[in-house]
């Protein structure tokens, strides 16, 4: 069952050759790599009027100076990004990047920002996401966080089927955002230099924003770093470089250029709308359904930028399950994360980091309630802090190779690395009470994670390597030498422990016994009387255990078999009944398990699991035709072949 759920959900497993024909196009490119950035237009001018609004409503117009310096930042962006594609053609996140100029502490920073960016992509994203519909339909509102992770369980869903079935599963919602809201834009300034300011103006709210604070800079610089986060993503096709068709470094470029040229024109736009119409509470309607309810009224229209936008704002999260994964799998191989992320699964993707994403995202959702304001605080450190160390290891990369022209590159990436270290300082300083202090908090903690991880497969590869001049002949003489103690368990007489002592007695041991523990204090007579009566030719040992204990006796009894060298060893043979199904597996208990848990800390005990099968005493069972794939050597029982018709009709 479990199989065949799989295969309905994810589609048929991928065969390593078809890793090649995964690769994407630029439009779906776009639509998987592109949505984070393009999407953070529905709420990155509304988090700008929102700080602002804490002034009062006449300081709102400097919204649009905010947004243009914006723009000017996202240019220097996407410029230094388009250097370091071409810089480096097989990918060159920040954490690549960052490692290979500026050295490992640099680049297990800029790996930790990373993941924590994506991470918060998902929760933002998916709550903005659901922000929209909630807007259009308040009564669902307290519903907000069980809607936002069936968002997550569906974003999951699609990216373990493949990052090309996601990219053109969610490539329509991302494009009919961007040709609806496009239409809004331009329908909204014809309006406005057409019939007036007045056919734009929103209703102002019932109650007017009074000023809760005086205009300062530290207020517009606050502002500034609420709007910077129409930043986020941008630098998810640096990541992805080879997720593209050949030639990947120039679609990749292509693509960038086009992503940035879209999310200008959207951002610019609504951010100008939004100061003419006079938007003033983004907090409990977005500026996104102020404006198209302005300008469209609440029939069809309104409806589709709603749903849209929810789309959108959701399936931006798939920019984080692209990148994530691919990063993680990068770190893994580096040694700084467990090497389970570095595995590609069923369907190509990296199985494994998918649902470490969908979890951590989850649990943030949780945690903050799904609201967008109270999770945005917490966004745009991680990013900031990449696009400083990406674009600082690029002017060290140019200045070390000084290929033709790396002097108007060096120049880019200089202004780049500045530029983004200032906002990064600005958004730390204005944000750090209001949240930003748990990111700066949770980075080091990840960067000494790494550290360990790697201390740790450095030692356990250094305990494991076995040097030139212990290399020793597997022949007879050194077989010879290991002392083998074996020790059967023993729960009841039946099949199972006949199969294990059958198998025990083909071992080379020094000795055979078996062990019985009698957790009541009243079956230890009874079993030494049955075993007696059973002849096995085997030793007994009976513990009585008065505190119904099983595991802890089997432990000492183990721990107490002496093992004077490393030639000595206890080999624990444990029979087993094997269950045909999880329902049957549900009326056994599962003391083996954790017996062998707990065994296999222990040093110089091999633990021998000796299953049974319903059956086993029959005859050799047919052979699949998966196995006969596997084991061609396989000697395997022919299925019968049907009875011939005889001409009179019988069956010989």
């Amino acid at each position: 069952m479990p199989s065949r759920v799989k295969n309905l959900l994810l589609g048929d497993p991928l065969h390593n050759e078809a890793a090649q024909h995964q690769r994407l196009s630029n439009p779906i490119a776009l639509a998987v790599f592109s949505s984070d950035a393009i999407s953070s237009t529905a709420y990155a001018t509304g988090e700008i009027i929102l700080i602002l609004s804490l002034a009062g409503t006449a300081v709102l117009s400097l919204t649009w100076p905010i947004a243009l310096a914006i723009g000017v930042l996202l240019m220097i962006v996407i410029f230094s990004y388009r250097q370091t594609i071409k810089a480096y053609p097989h990918g060159g996140g920040s954490y690549i990047v960052a490692r290979e100029n500026l050295g490992t502490m640099p680049g297990l920073i800029a790996g930790a920002s990373l993941l924590v960016d994506y991470i918060l992509t998902v929760s933002v994203s998916v709550s903005a996401g659901t922000a929209a519909i909630t807007s259009a339909f308040p009564g669902i509102r307290p519903y907000t966080v069980e809607i936002a992770l069936v968002f997550v369980a569906i974003l999951m869903v699609g990216n373990l089927r493949g990052v090309r079935e996601s990219g053109l599963l969610f490539s329509g919602p991302t494009f009919a955002f961007i040709g609806l809201l496009s239409f809004t834009v331009l329908w909204g300034i014809f309006k406005y230099f057409t019939v007036g300011v007045e056919a734009i103006q929103v209703p102002p709210p019932p109650e007017p924003i009074e000023a809760m604070q005086g205009l300062t800079l530290f207020l517009i610089l606050k502002a500034f770093a609420s709007g910077c986060a129409a930043l986020t993503g941008v630098e998810a096709i640096a990541n992805g470089v080879m997720a593209f068709r050949e030639p990947t470094w120039k679609n990749a470029r292509k693509t960038l250029l086009a992503m940035g040229g879209i999310l200008m024109f959207l951002f610019l736009g609504l951010s100008w709308l939004a100061v003419q119409a006079g938007v003033q509470n983004p907090e409990h309607e977005t500026v996104i359904s102020q404006l198209s309810r302005q300008l469209f009224g609440t029939g069809v229209m309104y409806y589709l930028i709603s749903f849209a936008t929810m789309a959108v704002l959701v399936i931006a999260a798939n920019t984080a399950y692209a990148d994530f994964p691919r990063l993680a799998s990068f770190m893994a191989e580096d040694d700084f994360l467990p090497h389970q992320l570095r595995d590609r699964g069923y369907r190509l993707v990296h199985s494994n980091g998918v649902i470490l994403l969908t979890i951590a995202a989850s649990v943030l959702i949780v945690v903050f309630g799904g609201a967008t304001s109270a999770l945005i605080p917490l966004y745009a450190i991680g990013v900031f802090t990449a696009f400083t160390l990406s674009q600082f290891g690029m002017v060290v990369h140019w200045w070390k190779l000084r290929e033709p022209q790396w002097q108007w590159s060096i120049v880019v990436n200089a202004v780049g690395g500045v530029t983004t270290m200032i906002v990064l300082g600005v958004i730390a300083a204005t944000k750090f009470s209001t949240g930003a202090w748990i990111v700066l908090i949770i980075i080091p903690i990840l960067v000494a994670y790494f550290l360990w991880v790697a201390r740790s497969y450095s030692r356990v590869r250094q305990e494991l390597k076995l040097p030139e001049e212990e290399l020793v002949d597997l022949n007879w003489q050194a077989y010879n030498r290991m002392h083998n103690h074996v020790v059967v368990l023993v729960k009841s007489i039946d099949r199972r422990l006949v199969k294990a002592l059958q198998y025990a007695k083909t071992l080379r041991a020094d000795k055979v016994e078996a062990l019985y523990v009698d957790p009541t204090s009243e079956s230890a007579d009874k079993m030494r009387r049955d075993w007696e009566e059973a002849g096995f030719g085997i030793k007994l040992r009976v513990v009585e255990s008065h505190y119904r204990e099983v595991i802890a006796p089997i432990l000492d009894y183990i721990r107490a078999i002496p093992r004077p060298t490393p030639d000595h060893v206890v080999t624990v043979v444990l029979p087993e009944y094997a269950p045909e199904n999880w329902a049957d597996s549900m009326l056994h208990d599962q003391t083996s398990f954790w017996i062998k848990q707990q065994l296999f800390q222990e040093p110089r005990v091999i633990l021998t699991d000796v299953p049974y099968h319903l059956g086993d005493d029959e005859d050799v069972p047919i052979c699949s035709e998966r196995l006969a794939e596997v084991r061609t050597d396989a000697v395997c029982q022919l299925p019968p072949e049907p009875p011939k018709a005889t001409p009179g009709g019988t069956h010989a």
